[in-house]
């Protein structure tokens, strides 16, 4: 649905899945209406210059009509001045950031040791991708460097993490008690570790951090070498340059942040949640079936959430269970289903009528893949000769809005046409002559990850794009690898810096959790909790960590019923957040205190005024921010990199930074 620039009548162009309808500028409905141009398409694409939030223009026949962004007017000529012609500063759009295109790559289970324990030092066997940093490379604080985030990230002098670990030294690991280990790419395929909620908080051990193969760890083979694999101190792994080598790279030149953490301890889907909404407290509705290690009660008479039931009703989880459709091994079974109460970012975008997407790998139930494989149980290959695992792409839960009625699209119905990705509404033209008509788009914001190409490729692009990549490729041990999300991250970014609306883009790589992966550095308590799955500093004690500058408050924040809630302690476990962009501090270290819904205030910020969730309660209300990460200001080095284009096999540069 695009503005046509024609002499005469102005027009406007409705798409649907048969054909595209041309419908004369006047009357109703309006070209300023919704999904009907792109002023309130929330592209904000600066190349395909789309209207600000807010805009109520209307195409008169001959005239010119004004706009008001941020105190600038658009003007906008509908009858033979292309909207291409008008210059960048004037089409921003309403947002406090020159990034009008923020796109969330959220991994899975990676713990920021297990893939930057050694950075920037490689080790560059023979027959692996080299890696050499730069000089000036900053260093973070890893097994290499350790720093201390309780004294300005001063370094610690006399501790040597990987030859005289704790977690070696402690004979209650057993066989387990290891030193952390490289392992290499022929090494890629690994065992899923433990990652509930309380096991991650007997690890840490008062802050001791020695009790990894003991509570979180589990034994391979994969990989049957070194021999520490094949006990649980397969924990004690980590990757360098010579595998995960493009995220070594990309850090090389954008901004990687030393101090993130899940916001509350435990599995994949309180991180999903928390990116979303902040809260894992309010269980709304379940299928009667619980389990100790997904739900806990809130000290109020209601649940929190605290591992991963599967989100009821999406038809791809089966009434009677769900067993995530593993081909090979023991299936997982998760037969406790749920839905969650309180609102979501999805809400507060629809409110400002904001484009935005959730992409997940998987989604589209119509597509048969290369190998048969078709509908819920579709699944991609890997690319990792001998993996011993197959997976379907879709698991349902990780699909952060499914938890919510609002912005669930249960049936996983497919949009409406590629124009309305992104959009609550959608117009379809009118019979015998009658005006259009104004839907609701049956996809309701979810989509698969190739409709998130399909939207960009025709120029609508959203503005707020969330991406989970078919499983095989998102990074969880057991069933990815390093080597597979690596594809799927280069060929993202790479496609990404091939478009026009990369100048105002902003790539956010976060993960859901640690996987339960060893790191060393213990989090700051910034959230108690006393509820009977805490056992952080005793039974039933979860308040006291690696403080940064403050003590835990007494009290826990506000559930969804708006009384303290037990059972979202945090923050928990450190993981990787990177940000690639035109607008990223080139090759910087962040220590800015930042979590999981540090990304959510961003999008608060940046679209919303400052509006957060549930104030009070949500974590968005208290997490730092990653605008650090950025440089916007107006002089900023004509030097740093626009553009990194990386081979995806092996994570090299092909293409210097431009």
């Amino acid at each position: 649905m695009e503005i046509e620039a024609r002499s005469g009548t102005p027009t406007c162009l409705i798409e649907t899945p048969e054909k595209t309808t041309e419908v004369a500028a006047v009357g109703k409905p309006k070209c300023g209406d919704p999904a009907m141009t792109l002023s309130r398409r929330r592209s904000r694409s600066v190349a395909r210059k789309s209207f600000p939030r807010g805009s109520r223009f209307e195409h008169f026949r001959g005239f010119l009509t004004t706009t008001l962004a941020v105190g600038s007017f658009v003007w906008c000529f509908c009858s033979g001045r292309a909207l291409a012609d008008f210059p960048s500063e004037l089409l921003r759009g309403r947002t406090a950031t020159p990034i009008q295109h923020l796109v969330i790559v959220w991994g899975e289970n990676i713990s920021f040791d297990h893939y930057f324990g050694t950075y920037p030092r490689a080790r560059n066997l023979p027959g692996e991708t080299p890696f050499f940093a730069a000089e000036n490379t900053p260093h973070p604080n890893n097994l290499l460097t350790p720093l201390d985030p309780t004294n300005h990230f001063e370094p610690i002098a006399g501790v040597d993490l990987l030859n005289r670990n704790p977690n070696f030294l402690n004979p209650a690991n057993g066989a387990g008690a290891a030193n952390p280990f490289r392992l290499g790419p022929s090494q890629a395929a690994t065992q899923d570790q433990t990652h509930f909620y309380t096991p991650e908080q007997q690890a840490v051990d008062n802050g001791l951090m020695d009790l990894f193969p003991k509570y979180t760890g589990a034994a391979g083979p994969p990989p049957a070498l070194p021999l520490a694999a094949a006990t649980a101190g397969q924990v004690m792994a980590y990757y360098d340059g010579n595998t995960v080598t493009a995220l070594w790279n990309y850090a090389q030149s954008f901004a990687l942040n030393d101090n993130a953490w899940t916001t509350v301890f435990g599995s994949p889907t309180p991180g999903a949640l928390s990116l979303i909404s902040g809260q894992t407290n309010g269980v709304a509705q379940t299928n009667g079936v619980s389990n100790p290690n997904h739900e806990t009660t809130d000290g109020n008479g209601g649940i929190t959430l605290i591992g991963d039931p599967n989100p009821l009703n999406d038809v791809c989880v089966p009434e009677s269970d769900q067993a995530d459709h593993i081909t090979s091994g023991a299936p997982i079974s998760i037969p406790d289903h749920a839905l969650m109460a309180g609102r979501n970012i999805g809400d507060l975008l629809n409110d400002e009528d904001i484009s935005w997407g959730a992409f997940m790998g998987g989604f589209d139930l119509t597509i048969t893949a290369p190998n048969g494989t078709t509908g819920c149980t579709r699944k991609s290959d890997s690319i990792v000769p001998g993996l011993p695992w197959s997976f379907v792409d879709y698991i349902p839960h990780q699909a952060w809005f499914q938890y919510y009625e609002s912005t669930a699209n249960w049936s996983h119905a497919r949009p409406s046409s590629v124009r309305a990705i992104g959009h609550t509404y959608t117009w379809v033209p009118g019979e015998r002559g009658k005006e259009p008509k104004r839907v609701r788009d049956p996809a309701n914001h979810q989509y698969d990850i190739h409709d998130f190409f399909d939207a960009v490729r025709v120029g609508n692009f959203p503005a707020v794009s969330f991406l989970k990549a078919p499983a095989v490729q998102d990074g969880h041990p057991a069933y990815s690898d390093p080597i597979d999300e690596q594809h799927f991250l280069v060929d993202l970014i790479n496609f990404l810096q091939r478009q026009r609306e990369w100048e105002s883009t902003a790539v956010v790589l976060v993960y859901s959790n640690s996987d339960g992966w060893y790191d060393h550095q213990a989090s700051p308590i910034v959230n108690p909790s006393s509820g009977k799955s805490d056992v952080l500093n005793g039974k039933g004690i979860c308040n006291r960590g690696a403080q940064q500058g403050t003590a835990a408050p007494a009290q826990p924040l506000l559930g969804n019923d708006g009384r303290p809630a037990q059972g979202r302690c945090g923050y928990g476990t450190r993981i990787p957040l990177m940000v690639i962009s035109p607008w990223a501090r080139r090759n910087h270290i962040d220590h800015t205190l930042t979590d999981q819904t540090s990304v959510l205030r961003f999008i608060e910020d940046n679209w919303l005024h400052g509006r957060r969730i549930q104030p009070g309660g949500s974590f968005d209300t208290i997490a730092g921010p990653i605008d650090r990460m950025f440089d916007f200001r107006g002089d900023r080095d004509d030097h740093r990199p626009r553009t990194l284009f990386l081979d995806p096999d092996t994570g090299a540069v092909i293409r210097p930074e431009s």
